[in-house]
């Protein structure tokens, strides 16, 4: 029985390590616009690919996600709002903290119904990797992200996201990962 169990023990670690090696973070924004003085032929292609590579996403830009059951949304990182201020006189950042606002546009690009709380998936960091989560409540920036969407095929959504970080910290990047956060692949933008 006990070596049963150590097989069993062993096989789920492994299937755990083989399902972690598919974790992929995404830095690069969705394809930009072509631009007007492109080179003809394989030359524009490879260089297009090569600008694509070393472009890092930032706020206005685009990267699509994919989820568990084939999600695949397009989100966007639209405006920054550093310092947010709280639109509800009693809710407020901690004590030595301040509020930052990021408005996220969703995009539904697969063929099936997206549903999620994406707030869940969502994290701001410093340059030295200190992450810091979404926090409750209302800016006066704009109107929230529902912690409920749920959207058609092609459809939008768009709303602020509010971080509690402390004062003193400058945050340097954005990431946002499907299915609350338990996506496999992750989003990420530089904020600087």
């Amino acid at each position: 029985m006990r070596r049963q169990l150590a097989i069993a023990a062993a096989s789920f670690t492994a299937v755990l390590g083989l399902a972690a090696c598919d974790t992929e973070v995404t830095s690069s924004p969705d394809k930009p616009a072509a631009a007007d003085d492109a080179k003809p032929g394989k030359e524009a292609d490879k260089a297009e690919q090569a600008e694509a590579k070393e472009k890092v996403a930032k706020v206005g830009d685009a990267i699509t996600l994919k989820g568990f059951d084939g999600e695949k949304v397009e989100v966007t990182v639209v405006k920054v709002v550093d310092p947010a201020k709280s639109k509800d006189e009693f809710m407020a950042p901690e004590d030595g903290n301040r509020w930052l606002g990021i408005q996220f546009q969703l995009v539904n690009k697969g063929d099936k119904a997206y549903q999620d709380s994406p707030t869940n998936g969502m994290q701001v960091a410093d340059a030295e990797g200190q992450m810091f989560q979404t926090a409750f409540g209302e800016i006066t920036a704009g109107p929230a992200l529902s912690s409920d969407v749920r959207l058609a095929p092609g459809a939008k959504a768009l709303g602020w996201v509010t971080f509690d970080v402390p004062k003193d910290v400058k945050v340097s990047q954005v990431q946002v990962a499907l299915n609350s956060g338990m996506a496999d692949h992750t989003g990420q933008w530089t904020l600087q």
